[in-house]
């Protein structure tokens, strides 16, 4: 079958690295309640949030690395690189998960606070032990703030055939994607999660936002920008973020929210993350085409020493997830065992934040280590 996908052009784009950083301090700082820190993340102002940006980003940047690598050396050799990455992000999730409950558990016994248990969601460890860590390992238990790697894993392990007719009908796949997400929501698809319930990231809708990563890495943004040139998507795309701020809001204070009709209200509050709404998706669109159209590749602002934390943290993304995620259960815990005064939360989140940014730095040195030296220059006889 004829490939009808434009392949991405060789170089890394820091854009990637830029907002994959964003995204793993944001998720930081809004996993740790109570936290006025927080309120400098995206979800405090619109519908969609760090959650949506790394699940794009994830789309992109498999895209962007396996699809020049499975038309080059084939569907098996790509494949099987796609898995390899599976099974190290499932690594990672069984390592984060046994020091997370560990923790948790045993910050429970050493303070007599019976109610972390409860509100990380990990009961289940002490009634039935054994049962319950197979469920985790099946990535069907899984305590609060671990949802996001599990979603990750499933959409990297079902991509590959998804990657193999994005290459050759990529309009087609992202209707085909569309198609799933919207009858999923409607008809109430989901995984079943442990002990009871169903995923807090539902993976069939939220597959849309991978695949429309995908989609544009692999050509998709190319052929629309157009679109995203002419002046009404861009007055569009700005009424639309405006909107979405103001539901926002209206559904973060009751005050502001009762001036509104409660049809209007009620269609955007509480806001639908599981089966990732219609709205949100929208307005996750409505960023990325003020990103296009406003942060080129080539943005000489990329190259800003201020902005070398973040790209470092979004170039290690895996492991700064994962420290931020167990990091967030820290500072969660030492807020409620503090006073938790806006001293400690910004002394938390700052920690938190420097503590992400060294271990990145140090992962990038390390890597750089095991490369071999190059030879010196023959010297001219």
């Amino acid at each position: 079958m004829k490939i009808n996908a434009t392949l991405p052009d060789k170089g890394r784009d820091l854009r990637l690295d830029l907002f994959r950083g964003i995204a793993n301090w944001a998720i930081f700082l809004d996993h740790i309640p109570d936290n006025i820190v927080n309120w400098i993340t995206t979800r405090n102002y619109g519908f969609s949030d760090a959650a949506d940006l790394f699940v794009f980003i994830s789309g992109y940047t498999a895209s962007f690395v396996y699809a020049r690598m499975m038309l080059e050396r084939g569907f098996i050799i790509g494949a099987t690189r796609l898995t390899k990455r599976v099974w190290q992000l499932y690594v990672a999730h069984v390592i984060l998960f046994v020091i997370y409950i560990a923790s948790i558990s045993y910050l429970a016994l050493r303070f007599g606070d019976s109610e972390i248990i409860n509100e990380f969601n990990v009961a289940g460890l002490v009634d039935q032990a054994t049962e319950t860590l197979r469920q985790g390992l099946m990535l069907k238990f899984k305590p609060v703030n671990l949802d996001v790697l599990p979603l990750y894993i499933v959409l990297m392990g079902f991509f590959p055939p998804v990657l193999w007719l994005m290459l050759r009908r990529p309009d087609l796949t992202m209707l085909a994607s569309i198609a799933l997400w919207l009858t999923a929501s409607h008809f109430g698809w989901n995984f079943r999660a442990y002990p009871a319930g169903s995923w807090y990231f539902n993976p069939y809708c939220w597959q849309v936002l991978f695949v429309f990563g995908s989609w544009c890495a692999l050509g998709g943004a190319k052929k629309s920008r157009w679109i995203v040139d002419t002046p009404i998507t861009l007055y569009l795309s700005i009424a639309y973020l405006v909107f979405a701020m103001v539901m926002t809001m209206a559904g973060k204070f009751p005050d502001f929210g009762s001036l509104f009709p409660s049809w209007l209200y009620d269609t955007f509050n509480p806001n639908d993350k599981t089966n990732l709404a219609p709205y949100r998706f929208v307005h996750f669109v409505a960023i990325v085409i003020l990103v296009i159209r406003f942060l080129p590749k080539d943005w000489p602002g990329l190259e800003w020493k201020m902005f070398d934390p973040l790209i470092v943290c979004g170039q290690q993304s895996l492991a700064v997830f994962c420290v931020g995620v167990f990091l967030s259960f820290v500072g969660h815990f030492e807020l409620m065992m503090s006073s938790g005064s806006l001293l400690a939360q910004m002394f938390v989140s700052i920690t938190g934040i420097a503590i992400m940014t060294v271990v990145a730095y140090y992962i990038s040195w390390s890597k750089r280590q095991d490369k071999p030296l190059k030879s010196p220059a023959a010297k001219p006889a």
